[in-house]
Formats: C-alpha cells, structure tokens, sequence
C-alpha cells in the first residue's frame, strides 16, 4: 500500500514533445484557409436564417392581431348596424329576459300556472 501511494506521489517525468510523422507536414493535418472559409459560411447562413425565421415569426404573430382586432370591431360595427335597425326587437328582447330574471328571482314559475290565470 505504501509503496503505491508512494508510486502517486513522485512526480512523473514529462513525455518528449510529440511531433508528426514522417512524410506529413502541418497543411495535411489542419482545416487551412478553406476549412476557415466554409466554417465562416455556415456561421453567416445560420445567423442570416435565425434572424429571417425571428422576423417572419414576428410578423406573423403581429397579422394574428390585426386579424382579431379587425374581427371584433366588425364584430361591434355589426352589433351597433343591428341595434339601429332594430331597436323594437332588441327593446324586447331585453324586457322578456328581464322579466324572465324577475320570476326566476320571485320563483315563480310561468309554465306551471293554472289555465284560468
């Protein structure tokens, strides 16, 4: 047990500078200028995509707005062009329910009454 903590301890001798083969020089075994070129191209695509993607997104979700502010003001436009053109059927319609609020609150029921009433 000593002798291997002993064998840990010692500092080990540094291995000699590797070096490349013989026959091969330092061109064959690096990406150079053309692996630099075509790395900087990848970068420069996936940036230019990033960013087309983030404002195609961006307009998209802002059409989905326009579209439903566009769809509830026409919504409204509608609701008002009805009320003018009809304000004795709206008129009415408005007294049933409240009249049929008014006897849900007293609880009484309408369709239970005698025939002579």
């Amino acid at each position: 047990m000593h002798h291997f903590l002993l064998a840990l301890s010692t500092t080990p001798t540094p291995l000699p500078t590797p070096s490349l083969r013989d026959g091969i020089t330092e061109d064959q075994i690096t990406p150079g200028l053309w692996g630099f070129i075509m790395t900087a191209f990848f970068v420069l695509a996936t940036t230019l995509l990033i960013v087309d993607m983030v404002r195609r997104i961006r307009r998209v979700r802002y059409r989905g707005q326009v579209e439903e502010e566009r769809q509830a003001a026409a919504e409204a436009a509608d609701i008002e062009a009805d009320d003018a053109r009809h304000p004795s059927v709206n008129q009415a319609q408005a007294e049933v329910e409240d009249h049929a609020q008014d006897h849900a609150r007293d609880g009484s029921d309408t369709s239970q009454r005698s025939p002579k009433d």
